[in-house]
């Protein structure tokens, strides 16, 4: 498993299939999120944050129990975030993090961007809360646990599903299916 951290995402030369444990700044975002964030970029104003290099994990964080700098924070389902994806992606996003499939414009965008899209595992939210060191909303708090949280992760477990070269992990298992 490779240890790399957010920075080094677009330098790593990963490949769909590849195990990594990462570290660094992700920033949440859900549909409500991701709508606002479309505002904001039709309305030519500025992101509440600088996509250039930037990571999005797709996850609504649970309120952190006592003791604990946040809740349980498993993976959404990504497709929801589709129709706003390239366009993050064409202003330097670096990678998104979810769970599931992600379509064709999804897909081109980061193939053309030499993007990542990075799967973290369902059903394990507890663990992956267990690799964040900080959390502190970034903006929007007034859509709770859909505002946009930076998080500091170390050694957060995920799979690349698709690579920048057009590797694509859920392609490969489709063909396997059909054997």
């Amino acid at each position: 498993m490779k240890h790399i951290t957010v920075n080094e995402l677009r330098q790593a030369q990963l490949t769909a299939g590849e195990p990594i444990a990462l570290s660094g700044c992700l920033y949440t975002a859900r549909d409500a999120a991701h709508k606002r964030l479309a505002a904001r970029l039709a309305a030519g104003e500025p992101l509440p944050f600088d996509p250039r290099g930037a990571a999005i994990y797709y996850t609504g964080p649970a309120a952190a129990p006592p003791g604990r700098v946040i809740g349980s924070c498993g993976p959404t389902t990504s497709g929801r975030m589709d129709p706003y994806t390239p366009a993050l992606y064409d202003l330097g996003l670096a990678a998104t993090i979810g769970k599931g499939q992600r379509d064709a414009a999804v897909c081109g965008a980061i193939r053309r961007n030499g993007a990542l899209y990075l799967c973290a595992v369902g059903g394990a939210g507890a663990l992956l809360a267990s690799k964040v060191a900080s959390c502190e909303v970034a903006a929007f708090p007034d859509l709770g646990c859909e505002a946009i949280y930076k998080l500091e992760v170390e050694d957060f477990p995920l799979i690349v599903a698709i690579d920048g070269a057009g590797g694509n992990l859920f392609s490969a298992a489709m063909r396997c299916s059909h054997v």
